[in-house]
C-alpha cells in the first residue's frame, strides 16, 4: 500500500456522499450553501465558530490552499509535518481539529481539508501524501474560465467526480485571488486536468456563438 495511512472505508463513503451532492443540485446554490455540503459530504461538521486548532472548519474550501478533503486512520491524524512538506509550518498539529470536526457516520478515521500546496509534484507532495501518507478522497478545484466561478471535484488519479457552479458567483465567491492561485497550484499535475477540459470546452463554446 502506498499511502497506507488512509481510512480507505471512509474515503469510499465521501465519495458516495460527492455522488449525491453532485446529483441533486446542490453544487450550484449559493457558495457558502454549496461549501457546507462539501464538508458534509467530506464527513466535516461546519465548525465557522470554533476556534483554529480545535475543529475550526470556516477556511475549509474557501481559500486557495485548505481544499484536498483527506481521509486517514485514527493512528495517523496525530502526525506531524518533520519538515517534509514545504511551506507548511513544521509540527503541523491537526489532530485535535480533526477528531472534533470529524462525522463519526462514515466510519474509522477522520476527515481534514488539508493544505494542497505541493500537489503538482509527482508523487505529490503536499500535507495529505507525506504528513498523513494518505490518499485525498477529492480535491476543489476552480476552472479557469474567464470568470473562474466553476469548480470541479476530482479525486486522487485526478479524474472527475462532480462539478459546481454556485448561483452567486463571482461576487458571493472566495476572492477571484485564492480561486487563481487554487488553480495556480494545480498547474501540470494529474489534477488540473478536468478543470483544464471544462475551460476549453467552454471557450470553444463561446468562439461557436
Amino acid at each position: 500500500e502506498e499511502y497506507p495511512g488512509t481510512a480507505v472505508a471512509r474515503l469510499r463513503a465521501v465519495q458516495e456522499r460527492v455522488k449525491i451532492i453532485d446529483n441533486d443540485g446542490s453544487l450550484n446554490g449559493r457558495w457558502e450553501d454549496v461549501r457546507r455540503r462539501i464538508l458534509w459530504a467530506g464527513g466535516l461538521r461546519d465548525l465557522p465558530h470554533s476556534r483554529p486548532g480545535q475543529g475550526y472548519t470556516g477556511h475549509s474550501f474557501n481559500d486557495w490552499n485548505h481544499v484536498d478533503l483527506t481521509t486517514m486512520l485514527d493512528d495517523t491524524r496525530d502526525n506531524e509535518n518533520d519538515g517534509a512538506v514545504k511551506g507548511i509550518a513544521v509540527g503541523n498539529r491537526l489532530g485535535q481539529g480533526i477528531r472534533v470536526a470529524s462525522l463519526p457516520e462514515l466510519g474509522p478515521g477522520g476527515s481534514w481539508s488539508t493544505c494542497a500546496m505541493g500537489c503538482n509534484k509527482d508523487p505529490p507532495s503536499d500535507v495529505a501524501h507525506v504528513q498523513f501518507r494518505s490518499r485525498i478522497a477529492f480535491k476543489l478545484v476552480w476552472v479557469p474560465n474567464k470568470d473562474y466561478d466553476t469548480f470541479v471535484l476530482v479525486d486522487d488519479a485526478g479524474h472527475l467526480l462532480a462539478r459546481g457552479k454556485p448561483s452567486d458567483g463571482p461576487a458571493g465567491l472566495p476572492a477571484l485571488r485564492e480561486r487563481q492561485m487554487n488553480y495556480q497550484i494545480m498547474i501540470g499535475s494529474k489534477y488540473a486536468v478536468a478543470a483544464d477540459r471544462i475551460a476549453r470546452l467552454e471557450s470553444d463554446q463561446i468562439k461557436i456563438a
